[in-house]
């Protein structure tokens, strides 16, 4: 079928590169599902096609053949058994044989087995967090979300190409391993998504789904949270960098070595003023998509850091609901999201930094990364 399919439309489909970058197409795809899918989509477009053209061309035909001008007169033959037969038969085959290519790539996408390296992809509202559970690479952690800041989305500057798709920290896989992604979701149902790799998986709190790739070519490819999560959904990018065994094996040193360096950032006693410098970064990266740069938050939404009873209360009940986070059941400022995939450190001088920013001036204003460890254990 798929090779029937294929010349029957050889003389359009020269120019399948031209298809491949079009903007009305699917992306060029970079690993052997994403393919599949890609030449499915063609063959299914020219069966249509053709269906198209004998559906009309009959339809044009009997118009044109059995017009009232030339003395035909309308007659009835619905009652004719062939037709019934034909109509009826002719579509089940067309069905069935299109039925037996997309089951064959159904069957590839779920084919989860046997993976080189298995991700954790953790949605959040709005970031994704990402954990390698096995193979090379194996506990590394990373929180990846929109590094393009809003003034930059939202002012007269130039944007770029990607302006939406840009990530502060995106994953990094090697070439030609197979790479299993399971995901799940802290929050509310996020779906993993990224065109050129041919996945979307949902992300469903409570529950753990995978998918997997092997990209073919080394490259940057985008995507994104492809279910509707909330105010922030249009800012939930995706990117994952395909490089070099070499490489890979670089940036794992690398990550390790970095994971090392948060460890003993967590370990130490920062000053007052490192803290605050540091947690305003924080803050201004992580929390003030929804409480706002002013720390006002969003009425009936996102409530106030500024003047909070939570802020200027006890630290260790910020520090809690703050990893723990909080599930409201009737409106939106009675719900956060945990925030334990931060580090210690950046967790603590974010708190501090809230504890005095503003017009807040809490009695115990410095709150250090050991507390925020006790906190989790």
């Amino acid at each position: 079928m798929r090779k029937v399919t294929l010349a029957a439309g050889a003389a359009l489909m020269a120019a399948a590169p031209a298809f491949a970058q079009s903007r009305y197409n699917l992306p060029p795809p970079v690993t052997p599902v994403a393919r599949e899918i890609y030449d499915l989509h063609i063959e299914m477009m020219w069966v249509c096609v053709g269906i198209f053209v004998v559906v009309f061309g009959v339809m044009f035909y009997a118009i044109w053949k059995h017009r009232k001008s030339v003395g035909h007169v309308a007659s009835q033959f619905h009652e004719s058994t062939t037709v019934e037969i034909v109509w009826t038969v002719v579509p089940l085959l067309i069905l069935i044989v299109m039925a037996i290519p997309a089951t064959r790539v159904l069957l590839q996408l779920k084919d989860t087995s046997n993976p080189d390296i298995t991700i954790k992809a953790t949605g959040y509202q709005w970031k994704w967090g990402y954990d390698y559970l096995d193979g090379e690479g194996q506990g590394i952690s990373l929180l990846s979300m929109l590094s393009t800041t809003r003034d930059e989305i939202e002012g007269n500057a130039p944007k770029s190409e990607n302006y939406l798709l840009e990530v502060d920290t995106p994953i990094t896989v090697p070439i030609g391993k197979k790479v299993r992604i399971l995901t799940t979701a802290d929050d509310v149902i996020h779906s993993w998504w990224v065109p050129a790799f041919g996945i979307k998986q949902d992300a469903i709190p409570g529950y753990v789904r995978d998918t997997w790739f092997k990209a073919e070519k080394e490259g940057v490819y985008r995507g994104q949270c492809a279910e509707l999560c909330g105010k922030e959904h249009g800012f939930m990018p995706i990117v994952v960098n395909v490089v070099s065994q070499q490489a890979y094996t670089e940036w794992v040193a690398e990550q390790k070595k970095k994971a090392a360096g948060q460890t003993a950032e967590g370990a130490k006693t920062w000053t007052k003023p490192a803290l605050l410098a540091r947690g305003e970064q924080v803050y201004d990266h992580v929390c003030a998509a929804c409480h706002q740069v002013n720390g006002q938050g969003v009425p009936h939404a996102f409530p106030s850091l500024d003047g909070s009873q939570v802020v200027l209360g006890p630290p260790k009940q910020q520090v809690k609901l703050v990893l723990s986070g909080r599930r409201g059941m009737f409106t939106a400022e009675s719900q956060m999201p945990s925030q334990a995939m931060l580090s210690d450190a950046d967790l603590a001088a974010a708190i501090t930094y809230t504890r005095n920013a503003w017009t807040n001036k809490a009695a115990d204003d410095v709150v250090q990364p050991r507390e925020v460890k006790a906190a989790r254990n």
